[in-house]
């Protein structure tokens, strides 16, 4: 994990909303103790180098602690696990008063995650479960695409917390191995993702079934349509409070709009891949992750791909020696990649543009995080200039579209020379 210190007015997020757009400003970088974080878990942070807050934890944390239901807006790589993770684990621990529940069937957990993907409840695991020892609580993840039985064994040896996705919840559920009747802290995690997924008649289907009173957090990086009327139903008095980070986002980084040709784009890529240590491709679908992985194969740049047709452990190893740096490049489907935190991504490749300025700005902030730059750079087919045009009105940006082949220097080094309205090709 990176370390969470933050200055003020560093462009990281230093003003901030709570509620309505106008809301009060705040300090950044304040420490977890002055928010009420409990000494076991302040020193099990300073001991992962983590002493200082990032804006939504700053605005969250206190609220989470004191029991309140708490709507956060944020984007991801804006430090919500740690939002959502300090109240969740301090709250349990406290209620659990020192007594550990046996094992047995079925699991009786009294805090639950829940979260649209597998690469995303092994992200918050990671987080979580590193803190929970010091608080004396067991975590576990569940989740599709892995062997059922080993998470079933690990639940009968009694968990107080477990992350999910709705459909692994649900099959677990079903088999009489999970119970939520006894959950009194939910968080419900990327929760627009999820309603973009079709993952709602499952959340619904989970929130029917706490039988406890409970605590409601709730993250997304918006609020509206099915995020909304969710809100609505089920949370008790809800507080709001919303990172205004999304230009902020779109500043801290360089944009390259490129227009490519068709038996030139793959060349390009290889091009921008050799440059860097850690470049993320998104495409479309999962038949074009695995066909650039062997074209780049082809340029001789080792890649490899994350899709949801993919073997669970297949992924894990990518992202792991992507992570590590053992693997330059990652190639991904919008879906696999969300909710991903890889550290020091130095570019976001759009070999395939992004269907709007959502998504671009979802597969863009995989660089540029916590303060630091990146390049984000879409590939544009002639029959795909409107697209980018289209994409960046939306995001207030006016960036030329310069042709360009794959023997141009200047793919070496993209954040080093700045496009010219004299090489606009529109």
């Amino acid at each position: 994990m990176t370390s969470n210190s933050l200055l003020p007015d560093d462009g990281r997020g230093a003003v901030a909303r709570e509620g309505e757009p106008g809301g009060d400003q705040y300090e950044t970088g304040q420490t977890f103790d002055s928010l009420g974080v409990s000494v076991e878990l302040v020193k099990a942070l300073a001991d992962q180098g983590i002493t200082t807050t990032f804006p939504i934890q700053t605005l969250t944390v206190a609220d989470g602690l004191l029991g309140r239901d708490v709507c956060g807006k944020a984007k991801t790589g804006s430090g919500k696990t740690l939002a959502f993770g300090l109240p969740l684990l301090q709250r349990t621990a406290a209620a659990r008063d020192g007594a550990r529940p046996a094992g047995g069937r079925p699991a009786r957990p009294h805090a639950l995650v829940l979260l649209p993907t597998r690469e995303l409840a092994l992200q918050v695991h990671g987080v979580l479960d590193a803190l929970a020892g010091a608080v004396g609580l067991r975590v576990a993840a569940v989740y599709g695409g892995a062997e059922i039985e080993r998470q079933v064994a690990q639940l009968r040896k009694g968990v107080e917390v477990v992350i999910a996705t709705p459909g692994r919840l649900i099959d677990l559920g079903d088999r009489g191995e999970l119970s939520v009747a006894d959950v009194e802290v939910l968080v419900l995690d990327e929760a627009d993702r999820m309603a973009d997924m079709g993952f709602m008649p499952q959340v619904e289907w989970v929130l029917r079934r706490l039988e406890r009173p409970h605590q409601t957090l709730l993250f997304s990086a918006t609020l509206d349509g099915a995020v909304d009327r969710l809100v609505k139903r089920y949370m008790n008095d809800p507080v709001f409070h919303e990172v205004a980070s999304g230009t902020q986002t779109v500043a801290a980084m360089h944009h390259r709009f490129l227009q490519v040709h068709q038996m030139d784009k793959v060349k390009v890529a290889a091009a921008i891949c050799r440059s860097y240590d850690k470049t993320l491709c998104f495409v479309r679908t999962k038949r074009g992750a695995d066909r650039l992985v062997e074209q780049l194969a082809r340029e001789r740049v080792r890649s490899a791909a994350i899709h949801g047709d993919l073997r669970q452990v297949n992924r894990e190893r990518a992202l792991a020696d992507f992570a590590s740096g053992k693997l330059s490049v990652l190639v991904a489907t919008d879906v696999a990649a969300r909710g991903l935190h890889i550290d020091n991504v130095d570019v976001v490749l759009h070999y395939d543009p992004p269907e709007d300025h959502k998504a671009y700005l979802h597969r863009s902030g995989r660089t540029a995080r916590a303060g630091e730059t990146g390049v984000a750079v879409t590939l544009l087919l002639w029959n795909q200039l409107v697209e980018g045009e289209v994409i960046q009105r939306r995001l207030g940006l006016r960036i030329p579209i310069v042709e360009m082949f794959s023997n141009d220097p200047r793919l070496a080094d993209l954040a080093g020379w700045e496009p010219s309205e004299d090489e606009s090709v529109l």
